[in-house]
């Protein structure tokens, strides 16, 4: 009760002070982008005063050091708040409302989708500005598939529940980060770099696969729902989730073979 009174809270704020006016939509993108550079100048201040090895690092891999505070930052908020709306929240429920499950939103929602837009926008601004250094061209390929899904749910209100299971893949990405850190910190023979690994591969297993299976179950038995949205939005929430599915996979065997090598070279 006391969490949901907090939301009911959280929302009128955001109703009456931050998204009261006709340009309010883009508040929290804009808020978004802010957040993450303040969150990148923090990472150096702090980096450099806490961490020997920060000074060593090259220009590059400074960047990315940061740029990778910035991705755990934001998802930790998304999980957060993916978990919320689709297990927890009665937004979604299916006996709760008469409305389709798709055409559902609210001002809450559609704000913490701003904040996730910010980032990917942010980050993808970065990746094309040091490519390839923060990344390739699949993760220019799924940074603009998730824009586009972003823009959609954010601007219609439609589908937003498929939106928020997607974005709950991010909860993996802590454990990656922590993966770069350790290496570059010259940890990759430690201890905490095996365990990091072997919670990565699980991680993965249950927020990028099993839980892209769920996300096509409810898919196929909501159909009836899913067809009332747009052509345009029907089309996203079949193609997006599929090509994401894709990548999920090739990562994960990348992942797993990672980890198989690493308890060999242990054993």
């Amino acid at each position: 009760m006391e969490i949901k009174s907090y939301t009911t809270q959280a929302e009128l704020l955001l109703r009456n002070y931050i998204l009261a006016d006709s340009s309010a939509l883009y508040t929290s993108v804009i808020g978004s982008i802010c957040a993450c550079k303040m969150v990148y100048d923090l990472s150096q201040v702090i980096s450099a005063l806490y961490f020997k090895s920060y000074s060593r690092l090259s220009k590059s891999q400074k960047i990315e050091w940061n740029n990778r505070a910035i991705s755990t930052f934001h998802a930790i908020f998304i999980t957060t708040m993916s978990l919320y709306f689709v297990f927890w929240s009665d937004l979604y429920s299916d006996d709760r409302f008469a409305t389709a499950i798709t055409l559902r939103h609210s001002v809450l929602s559609t704000f913490a989708l701003g904040v996730s837009f910010g980032y990917f926008l942010t980050d993808l601004g970065m990746i094309l500005w040091c490519y390839p250094s923060l990344g390739g061209l699949e993760y220019v390929v799924h940074h603009l598939l998730s824009m586009v899904s972003l823009i959609y749910a954010m601007l219609t209100g439609e589908g937003q529940i498929y939106t928020y299971m997607v974005l709950i893949s991010e909860a993996t990405t802590p454990a990656i980060n922590l993966r770069w850190y350790l290496d570059t910190a010259g940890m990759k023979k430690s201890r905490p770099y095996l365990i990091n690994g072997i919670v990565m591969f699980f991680s993965w297993l249950v927020a990028r696969i099993l839980l892209f299976m769920y996300l096509f179950y409810h898919i196929w038995a909501h159909y009836d729902q899913v067809k009332q949205m747009q052509t345009s939005g029907l089309c996203l929430i079949l193609v997006v989730p599929s090509v994401i599915a894709i990548l999920n996979l090739v990562w994960f065997w990348k992942i797993f073979m990672g980890l198989k090598k690493t308890l060999a070279k242990r054993h």
